[in-house]
């Protein structure tokens, strides 16, 4: 149970475990949800991480894409005016899907001394992304944005797998 996790992290343990929620902040929230005290998640909790899956495009059909959308896209997410996006297509060997494999988009909010006195506060998901984004947290999109800009999935694609949300907006800048 989530109680006995916290308890052997409070002991010295370093506890792995799962939970089901859309990112990495209402991780701690869910766990407050879930009966654990905010004092107790606030000084056990160490980090949290969320991800999703992307489809890799093909890397024998994959196409560039110059579509109006695709462009405006690549502005919008700090994209230089050279960085070319690419879109799927499909071939024999991808069985006309237009991917082959998937490639993991990652979340990760480090509990530093300001999160964690959000927690102690039983402050809201939203009240712990602004701050944990004002520290350096990389949404889901922001992550997905980084292997769009690697020619390795598709706009479409990570809009598809993340959760629409306030400050989306571009880390990218440059390909990075």
């Amino acid at each position: 149970t989530a109680q006995i996790a916290v308890q052997a992290s409070l002991t010295g343990h370093l506890v792995f475990s799962t939970l089901h929620t859309n990112d990495a902040p209402t991780a701690v929230t869910r766990l407050v949800d879930m009966g654990i005290e905010p004092y107790l998640v606030a000084s056990s909790l160490e980090a949290a991480v969320a991800q999703r899956l992307v489809r890799v495009l093909c890397p024998h059909c994959k196409q560039v894409d110059n579509s109006p959308k695709a462009l405006s896209f690549r502005d919008e997410i700090g994209l230089s005016a050279n960085q070319e996006l690419f879109r799927a297509v499909g071939c024999q060997e991808c069985r006309q899907t237009g991917y082959s494999g998937r490639r993991a988009v990652f979340e990760l909010m480090d509990m530093d001394e300001d999160v964690r006195q959000l927690v102690l506060r039983t402050s809201s998901t939203g009240e712990i992304r602004k701050i944990a984004q004002q520290h350096g947290l990389r949404t889901l999109r922001q992550d997905g944005w980084r292997i769009v800009a690697e020619g390795e999935t598709t706009i479409d694609e990570v809009l598809r797998v993340t959760k629409a949300g306030r400050d989306e907006g571009a880390v990218v800048a440059n390909g990075r």
